[in-house]
């Protein structure tokens, strides 16, 4: 085995390797979400204003964080295909120094566009006076974290390339560990360190990601998996295409249901306060009962990415049934705990009754069809590993704009929030059925090879 290669995935069962790629991932992406739900909590302890902030900020941020989302991805399809087709391990080390080169240089050009506008887009959105200023504490550090959040998770990516996803769950534990512990320590102050507020939540972020980007580095240096390779720049303008290739239409992808949720939640303002605040309770709900999910749908990345390079499509194909009937069957058990205990559950983030029935009422009907949003991630993923990133896109923003956003709308008019939540339900049916279409058109459930998996193509790393 080469030192490059740590895990083969071409090899054994493949629900083993999918597991082994995914489970861990479970505990990184809960920490992720859980860093934003200690922000809110201790900031709504600082102030109404503080806790608005957070309501404008963390859709920007986390449209933001999709350039790092995407760059990961087409780092991943580049790295593990190289390793599947059994690419020298220096040419291997080259692209991951490549991608990092890459993704560090893009995220310090948007961090300084972020640092220099961000007054003028959260004006824009309608954030004023105190809102505005805790808003102004918390983006300069956030913006100073970018590129650290960016080099961490592309070398998270080189390390789930190479098999070894519980490293790579394990770096994103360490940076949501010093957020969350650092939060009340810099919000409130302590001993000597003075009361930052909003600014403690940003400095907290900065540091968690500071810490977790140098054990990253070091760590994949260390194991070979980046390193000293000959002329580092041989092939970088080849390398950087191949994963822009993937990368900005999976950043595209990833900023999409964001964006587009800000659109239905100003529908669901329409019906009042409570139904936005009931809304956002579901939605947070709904975050984290997705994690097993999005879990899924980054363990199945390096294990189609390697078998396609080592052109074991019937794996591949194996891989994406078993992915996808995970999400159908914990898709069914989630959806019929959700109908019998909604209210209890809605009712652990929603603290007001009139709150906690909309929240409610939007778990009872839309966690019957999760398995379908679940679905179409799983499917983005396989996607995005095999050189696809533009169908991944084009289901995403079918899914939003084409689907949710105006049956949202549609329905407010005419039904209330009922309508809302029921245009939710019919787009995650909707995207599981585009996803498995996709999935078939794509070779990654069709019996028939395509004209790339034949031969007829090849992606650059084959050439």
């Amino acid at each position: 085995m080469s030192d490059s290669k740590k895990r083969d995935l071409t090899k054994g069962p493949v629900w083993k390797a999918l597991t082994v790629t995914s489970a861990p991932m479970s505990f990184g992406i809960f920490s992720v979400i859980a860093v934003g739900l200690a922000d809110a909590y201790f900031l709504g302890q600082v102030s109404g204003a503080a806790l608005a902030a957070v309501g404008f900020i963390y859709p920007v941020i986390t449209a933001l964080t999709s350039l790092s989302i995407g760059l990961s991805a087409g780092a991943n399809a580049a790295l593990s295909q190289g390793i599947g087709a059994q690419k020298y391990a220096e040419a291997v080390r080259r692209l991951g120094l490549h991608a990092i080169g890459l993704g560090l240089s893009l995220s310090l050009v948007v961090g300084i566009i972020v640092w220099l506008g961000f007054p003028f887009l959260f004006s824009a959105l309608g954030a004023q006076g105190e809102v505005a200023d805790e808003v102004a504490a918390y983006m300069p550090l956030w913006a100073l974290s970018l590129p650290f959040f960016v080099t961490m998770m592309i070398t998270n990516a080189v390390f789930r390339a190479h098999g070894e996803g519980a490293t790579s769950a394990a770096i994103m534990v360490v940076a949501a560990f010093f957020g969350i512990a650092l939060n009340p320590i810099l919000i409130f102050g302590w001993g000597p360190i003075p009361e930052m507020s909003t600014a403690g939540a940003a400095m907290s972020t900065l540091i968690g990601r500071v810490v977790a980007m140098t054990v990253a580095v070091w760590l994949a240096w260390r194991r070979g998996l980046l390193g000293v390779c000959g002329n580092v720049l041989s092939g970088a303008f080849q390398s950087c295409g191949t994963i822009l290739s993937v990368g900005l239409p999976a950043s595209m992808s990833n900023a999409i249901n964001p964006a587009g949720m800000a659109l239905v939640t100003a529908a669901v303002a329409t019906v009042g306060d409570a139904a936005v605040a009931g809304f956002g309770a579901a939605g947070r709900v709904q975050s984290i009962l997705l994690v097993p999910l999005m879990a899924v749908s980054a363990g199945i990345g390096p294990v189609v990415g390697q078998n396609w390079g080592a052109e074991k499509f019937d794996r591949v194909k194996d891989t994406t049934k078993w992915a996808f009937g995970f999400a159908f069957a914990y898709g069914a058990v989630i959806g019929v705990l959700l109908l019998f205990f909604a209210n209890p559950i809605a009712g652990l983030l929603a603290s007001a009754e009139e709150d906690q029935e909309y929240a409610a009422q939007y778990l009872r009907v839309v966690g019957l069809t999760l398995f379908g949003y679940g679905i179409l991630v799983i499917a983005n993923a396989a996607m995005n590993a095999r050189d696809k990133a533009v169908w991944s896109m084009s289901l995403s923003l079918g899914r939003i704009m084409l689907i949710y956003l105006p049956l949202a709308w549609i329905g407010v008019t005419v039904f209330g929030y009922a309508g809302i939540v029921a245009a939710a339900a019919i787009a995650n049916i909707s995207a599981a059925i585009a996803s498995i279409y996709a999935a078939n058109r794509t070779d990654l459930l069709a019996f028939g090879l395509s004209d790339f998996a034949k031969g007829k193509q090849r992606s650059a790393l084959k050439a």
